[in-house]
């Protein structure tokens, strides 16, 4: 929502100011130039991309159209999770949750939580660690540096969409030249012309390198850097997730495990020691 906001703020200030010069809106609107420049950088983006990349880039752009970042609820929620499953571990054994791990959809224990639940990386990490730990004799550190990688491979996957959305920004100044130089050809054929008409064609022409600038540093390099901080905020849910579960796993107790998950939360929205002790103590009773 916000980003829809950004654009629309983008877009005001440079009508605005164009318009307080007096300037001719008409000038501006150049369908011919608009078909250049954003047909050639979508061209350029298929020939880039693979097919699975692009349909990755338009799921997160969606998703960044009505994306909201993690709030407290949310890291509070995927606690309580993980300190039932911990405290189920603890008093029935590690084979008490076989089925909830390998079924979390059917899980009461990840039913409670619907919206973590449809984090499918969150999930996966949980699952897949506590399978590991079930079927192997893995040492903690070891199983640290199995977490990182698998979190570090994440990380990358998550930056896809913004690198590539990047590198349609970075074209599309190029492609305004280009539009620019079609617009220069085209006037050059009416060299005859009296000046005003010149003058209107020139002025058509410069429109391109306007366009592409405009698209750039306006719309398509900001979608860049917002799909670069919710990858950052994705890994950043996980690592607390990580967290919690390399705690536990190496000895510490469940309300002590979750504690070190609250403590790598984000300032912003980390709660208080006191309210997940709060909310600990109503789930329990």
């Amino acid at each position: 929502m916000f980003a829809l906001i950004g654009m629309g703020i983008v877009t005001a200030a440079i009508i605005s100011g164009y318009l307080m010069e007096h300037g001719n809106l008409s000038v501006l609107f150049q369908p011919a130039e608009l078909v250049i420049i954003f047909g050639a950088a979508t061209g350029g983006f298929l020939v880039a991309t693979p097919i699975k990349t692009v349909k990755f880039v338009i799921s997160s752009v969606m998703r960044m159209l009505t994306h909201s970042s993690f709030a407290k609820q949310d890291y509070m929620d995927v606690l309580m999770l993980l300190n039932g499953v911990f405290y189920k571990i603890r008093q029935q054994g590690l084979v008490s949750v076989e089925t909830d791990v390998d079924e979390p959809e059917q899980s009461p224990l990840f039913q409670n939580y619907p919206k973590v639940l449809k984090n499918h990386r969150a999930i996966d990490l949980i699952t897949d660690t506590i399978r590991t730990v079930m079927t192997t004799t893995i040492a903690p550190h070891e199983l640290e540096a199995l977490i990182d990688s698998e979190l570090e491979a994440h990380h990358e996957e998550l930056l896809t969409p913004s690198s590539a959305v990047n590198f349609v920004a970075d074209c599309l100044p190029g492609l305004g030249i280009v539009a620019a130089v079609l617009g220069v050809i085209l006037t050059m054929g009416k060299i005859s012309e009296p000046p005003e008409v010149l003058g209107h064609s020139i002025g058509a022409a410069l429109v391109g390198t306007f366009l592409g600038v405009l698209a750039c540093y306006g719309f398509v390099g900001p979608v860049g850097k917002n799909l670069e901080h919710m990858a950052a905020e994705d890994l950043q849910f996980l690592t607390v997730i990580k967290m919690a579960l390399l705690s536990f796993i190496g000895g510490a107790a469940p309300k002590v495990a979750v504690e070190f998950g609250r403590r790598v939360i984000p300032a912003e929205v980390k709660p208080a020691f006191t309210e997940l002790e709060q909310a600990l103590r109503t789930t329990k009773s």
